[in-house]
């Protein structure tokens, strides 16, 4: 047991001091390796990110949205509809919704118009998200101008400002009363933008959107699934797309480290027929090239995966936050929520650590193979 011990230290010994004698080279390699495990830890970390903000977001979402169909186009739907829905078993509450979008030339910007079902706005009165108080410098007690569909001008006054911890969902929001809105709009009374369903059993969601489509046939059903589906999806593509762009610089790194493991200089060669010629076994040489890889691969993991964490949740992600979260003159400051996926960074360690292992022994083992002597000479 001691020989062991004793032999195991000395294979610790010796790769340390092996990785200190080609010490420029496993530097350089160590900064390859992190900035390539940097970019694509980052862009896991940041989807995922993504994907939780848009699960809080959508938690207090209605569990249906039912919106009228003609021609394949989203039309609005007559109020009549919501006692027809109200009907149905299982449906808790039903709400109409008025709101819609305005551009403004000035700043070049979309904005959305909603009306306020809980809080009704006076005439005349306007809150405004942080991005629209942003661009346009206004604040409480401001008047903004609104062009209405007729081509006239309509001034408003700004009530308050939506507070800043909510600017992921409120940026581009402009809450209006009824009246202001149909007459920027030129939305017909009697009518709805679309009507928002609450279902008292969750698993009852696909059966009550069944039940609306046999009633209302020139009707749509959204669910809240769909809606978190379609963001999920649409992140993924996103962050697929930048692997996609960082698959050459992973081909670059596969390249060098096969280079790097492959092609064992002479002096290494030479070392492992030393160490062969003094005893040692051809399963201590491979378990020293073994400790060497993982040393490189796991400090550049460690070092890559920490330095990812920091640039999303401490920096913003500012090396390809625009290609992720996309872009808008609105689009909102926000803080994102650390989620680590355990799973994903496995699959990254497999993808980064395991296979440059495999390329340090599998040559290693080779030369291990040669006579010492003949390795020497």
């Amino acid at each position: 047991m001691n020989k062991w011990i004793e032999r195991q230290r000395n294979i610790v010994d010796f790769t340390l001091s092996s990785l200190g004698r080609r010490k420029g080279k496993n530097i350089l390699l160590i900064v390859v390796y992190t900035t390539v495990v940097l970019f694509l830890a980052s862009v896991i970390f940041f989807t995922n990110s993504l994907k939780k903000e848009a699960s809080i977001v959508l938690s207090d979402s209605p569990e249906m949205i039912v919106q009228h169909m003609m021609v394949g186009r989203h039309d609005p739907i007559p109020l009549k509809y919501v006692d027809t829905i109200k009907n149905i078993s299982g449906i808790t509450e039903v709400r109409p919704r008025l709101w819609g979008y305005y551009y403004d030339p000035i700043v070049g910007a979309n904005y959305t118009l909603i009306v306020p079902t809980d809080t009704p706005l006076e005439k005349g009165q306007i809150i405004i998200g942080e991005g629209v108080s942003r661009v346009r410098q206004a604040s409480s007690g401001d008047t903004l101008e609104f062009q209405t569909f007729r081509g006239d001008i309509v001034s408003l006054t700004v009530k308050k400002t939506m507070a800043k911890d909510s600017e992921l969902v409120s940026s581009d929001l402009v809450l209006i009363s009824e009246d202001d809105f149909r007459i920027i709009s030129g939305f017909p009374r009697g009518f709805a933008t679309d009507i928002a369903v609450w279902i008292k059993n969750s698993r009852e969601r696909p059966m009550a959107a069944l039940k609306v489509a046999g009633l209302l046939p020139d009707t749509r059903q959204i669910l809240k699934e769909e809606i978190l589906r379609t963001y999920n999806t649409v992140f993924d593509w996103r962050s697929g797309m930048i692997i996609v762009i960082l698959s050459s610089a992973l081909l670059s790194f596969v390249i060098l480290a096969w280079d790097k493991a492959s092609g064992l200089g002479i002096e290494e060669k030479r070392e492992i027929g030393i160490l062969k010629a003094i005893g040692w076994e051809t399963s201590d040489v491979l378990l020293m090239k073994f400790w060497e890889g993982m040393a490189i691969s796991l400090t550049s993991l460690l070092t890559g995966v920490l330095l990812a964490y920091l640039h999303i949740y401490f920096m913003s992600a500012f090396i390809f936050e625009s290609a992720l979260k996309g872009w808008s003159v609105l689009y909102p400051e926000f803080t994102t929520i650390p989620d680590v996926n355990l799973f994903e960074l496995g699959i990254l360690f497999f993808l980064t650590v395991v296979p440059y292992t495999v390329m340090t022994i599998v040559p290693a083992w080779r030369a291990a193979t040669i006579d010492p002597d003949l390795m020497m000479r």
